[in-house]
């Protein structure tokens, strides 16, 4: 299993426009962050996780040949708005709509903004298509097995996802735009070779978990590593990598792992 880190920024990304705080200015390309998503392959299989706006830019740069199916964690503009640009993996697909696994409000904000998308075949040679679907609780897929669970996200619920690929017995973690991670959410993570977990900032935030509490999230899964994402332009890379728990790090844009 592989896994791509596209974007670990948050709605502004970093640098924020008209900032000139150290973090924006910064010369490290570790704090260069495109709104966060991942992309994952997963034996045969290419999984993309989210699509912010940059996703163009992140296929590209890392040739990511197709995409298999979509999760869409939830429907805020920062995860989702890249979607169009799925048109071209759809013409791979020759025309076959592109299968998204998402929830409630995901499939609500879907069928908003890509009216024109959704259907089984694309409504105009060269248009996007896409399938909307409910992600259950567990979904069995050529090369392993996807597991969800709700996550509490201020004043609605967003997915988290447990990838377990079948062929190696990797597993992943994938928890963002949370405020918590569940009792439900530990016990699928147990055993994770990766927990990736959403940590805004170091203050707290109504709708998002803060570095500490993500490092204590960790603690309770019991991760051999862990990665940081969805972080501000308060996070200064170089600064708060040096002070987090040994197996806690920050992940970056452009990061690739081998789980």
């Amino acid at each position: 299993m592989k896994l791509y880190f596209l974007g670990t920024g948050t709605s502004q990304g970093v640098p924020v426009i008209g900032c000139s705080c150290e973090t924006c200015v910064s010369g490290d390309p570790r704090d260069t962050r495109f709104r966060t998503h991942v992309h994952v392959e997963m034996g045969d299989l290419n999984i993309q996780i989210d699509a912010a706006p940059e996703f163009r830019i992140q296929a590209l740069r890392h040739s990511i040949p197709k995409v298999d199916l979509v999760v869409l964690t939830h429907g805020h503009s920062d995860h989702i708005l890249g979607m169009d640009d799925m048109r071209r993996y759809c013409d791979l697909r020759k025309g076959e709509a592109l299968p998204v696994y998402t929830n409630e409000e995901g499939e609500s904000r879907m069928r908003s903004i890509f009216g024109y998308a959704i259907g089984k075949r694309p409504k105009v040679p060269g248009y996007p298509a896409f399938l909307p679907q409910r992600m259950p609780a567990s979904l069995d897929v050529s090369s392993g097995v996807i597991r969800s669970a709700r996550q509490s996200h201020g004043s609605f619920d967003t997915l988290g996802v447990v990838l377990e690929e079948a062929s190696s017995g990797k597993k992943l973690a994938y928890f963002t735009d949370c405020d918590s991670v569940s009792d439900e959410a530990v016990v699928l993570a147990k055993g994770s070779d990766i927990v990736v977990l959403d940590a805004l900032r170091k203050k707290p935030h109504r709708s998002h978990m803060s570095i500490d509490e993500a490092v204590a999230a960790t603690k309770r899964i019991g991760a051999k590593q862990t990665y940081l994402i969805h972080m501000t332009h308060e996070i200064q890379h170089s600064v708060v990598d040096a002070q987090l728990p040994v197996g806690v790090n920050l992940a970056y844009d452009n990061l690739v792992l081998e789980v």
